[in-house]
């Protein structure tokens, strides 16, 4: 393990929180062990353990990324994908492959849409190359979360958002019964509708959408009138 990894667990002992640990594990279906710790208090401990290793290198931000994601402690995930965030300014095109590796691996939204919207989002448009070729594969991927990924994407991307691509790929999922698709067409078409709301009125008015996907693509709009 990496000395990082070391440091992180020390805090995170340290500051174990049994009783919320039981109610975290509980919210997300007993998948996953926790220390009880909450995202405030994360935050400072990453920072603390960050202190005098300066922005990670390509090499060691992959190293310590994926030892954070073999620790059993579902608290390690979140401080993996944090230092994928962060580390985003100094990486390198091959990261990608440790990002898909993360996304498929101990899947659940918590993880993956904090990696599809904090770091494949930024990552694409740094490397727009690397989108090239990636996307393609992930948005027909018969991994649900590769494909969930492909749909969120962009989510921050705001008056960048390519909506032809977006609406493209919702398009191709049409149909799906994955609760985890339909919520995630839903969120996407809601982000940009703050952005473009006639876009996603007109898209939703046209398309057949899933009950769900339509209910939350148009969540905004209908609490924001014009």
């Amino acid at each position: 393990m990496t000395e990082i990894i070391d440091q992180l667990r020390e805090k995170l002992e340290s500051r174990a929180n049994p009783k919320a640990a039981r109610e975290m594990s509980k919210y997300m279906k007993d998948q996953f062990p926790f220390f009880g710790i909450k995202s405030p208090e994360l935050a400072e401990i990453i920072r603390a353990s960050l202190r005098g290793h300066g922005l990670l290198q390509p090499d060691v931000l992959q190293e310590t990324v994926i030892d954070c994601w073999a620790q059993p402690e579902r608290e390690f995930q979140y401080c993996g994908a944090g230092l994928l965030r962060r580390g985003i300014r100094v990486s390198e095109a091959g990261l990608i492959q440790t990002i898909e590796e993360l996304i498929t691996r101990k899947s659940w939204w918590d993880t993956v849409d904090n990696i599809a919207t904090n770091t494949v989002g930024p990552f694409f448009q740094k490397f727009p190359t690397v989108q090239d070729e990636y996307l393609p594969i992930w948005r027909f991927s018969s991994n649900l979360w590769l494909r969930r990924t492909a749909i969120l994407f962009q989510l921050n991307y705001k008056q960048a958002t390519d909506f032809e691509l977006l609406i493209s790929i919702i398009r191709e999922n049409s149909g799906s019964k994955e609760f985890f698709i339909n919520k995630a067409i839903g969120w996407s078409l809601r982000e940009y509708s703050k952005t473009n709301r006639l876009a996603v009125l007109e898209f939703c008015n046209k398309t057949p959408l899933h009950n769900l996907s339509r209910r939350e693509a148009l969540k905004w709009i209908n609490t924001h009138p014009a």
